[in-house]
């Protein structure tokens, strides 16, 4: 009786955690982060984005190729990179946003805070 019960009681906690993690992502596999859960420094940086500058950082801007292939498939120069600045750091630090299309008004915008391993798509 304990072991059924026990087993039942998995399997739910199991099931529960499994939803949870796939009600978090989008279609194409990447987590979701609305932006006020962002860093502020992180919310700082896609305001200048779609501001259009200025930015801090002489490479922001730049093209991102995506050679890790964690976001959606694209052509080359479809993506650019802009720096998230951590407090503390001494140099760019690695947290970045890289945002799809024209930057300032494609509202495709992904954040990574470990230098590309992982990305979210930022939900506004």
């Amino acid at each position: 009786m304990i072991a059924k019960l026990l087993k039942s009681w998995t399997f739910f906690v199991l099931a529960f955690f499994l939803s949870a993690s796939v009600m978090a992502r989008e279609g194409d596999g990447l987590g979701v982060v609305p932006v006020d859960r962002l860093p502020r420094e992180a919310q700082q940086t896609l305001a200048l984005i779609k501001q259009g500058g200025p930015f801090p950082y002489r490479k922001d801007g730049s093209v991102f190729r995506n050679y890790e292939g964690v976001l959606p498939k694209q052509k080359r120069g479809y993506y650019h990179e802009f720096t998230v600045p951590t407090p503390g750091a001494r140099n760019r630090g690695a947290r970045r946003i890289v945002a799809g299309g024209d930057p300032r008004t494609s509202g495709e915008y992904y954040y990574t805070e470990d230098h590309y391993a992982t990305f979210r798509r930022i939900k506004e």
